[in-house]
């Protein structure tokens, strides 16, 4: 269970490392959907975080924390094109079914104002659940598309929510 307060924002260089060890969670969650597995150091790709902390241009990262805890973060990408890429988003399982991702992936979205898409799984129950709610919290017109995933054939297409995002409140 989590309690405020809550903190949004970019990590500092000293907080790479927790983004690096929530990223591997992340990944092992999402390995479900996606079948990846661990390298033979026992770690996931990172190439999109990595970017995203070496403030690579068109890239942004979040982390957000409860007091001392992080808990969850966000991960853009094409922050300089037309239409912005919520690449990665993870909370923490303790802190899930709260309103904590529905925050982080509101406030995130708010601060880059624009056409917005994300992609999720639809064997991921959670994520079938949330995005559909956030989107239709942030846009009435929100569309929803599946598409196949590039290079896996095996694998389910991907569904992708696409939207329109007004800035900060």
């Amino acid at each position: 269970m989590t309690t405020p307060p809550f903190r949004i924002g970019a990590p500092s260089e000293a907080q790479h490392d927790v983004m690096r060890r929530l990223w591997l969670m992340f990944q092992h969650d999402m390995s479900s959907f996606t079948g990846g597995l661990p390298d033979a150091e026992g770690r996931y790709r990172s190439e999109r975080l990595e970017n995203a902390l070496a403030g690579r241009p068109g890239w942004q990262s979040y982390l957000m924390t409860s007091g001392p805890h992080p808990i969850g973060f966000a991960v853009l990408r094409s922050l300089d094109e037309p239409i912005h890429v919520l690449s990665s988003f993870f909370v923490v399982a303790a802190a899930r079914r709260d309103g904590v991702g529905s925050r982080l992936a509101t406030e995130v979205m708010a601060a880059h104002p624009g056409r917005w898409q994300l992609a999720y799984q639809d064997a991921n129950g959670g994520a079938s659940r949330f995005w559909p709610s956030v989107a239709a919290s942030l846009d009435p017109e929100w569309t929803l598309e599946r598409r196949a995933v590039p290079g896996r054939p095996e694998l389910p297409p991907d569904v992708w929510i696409d939207l329109m995002v007004a800035g900060s409140r």
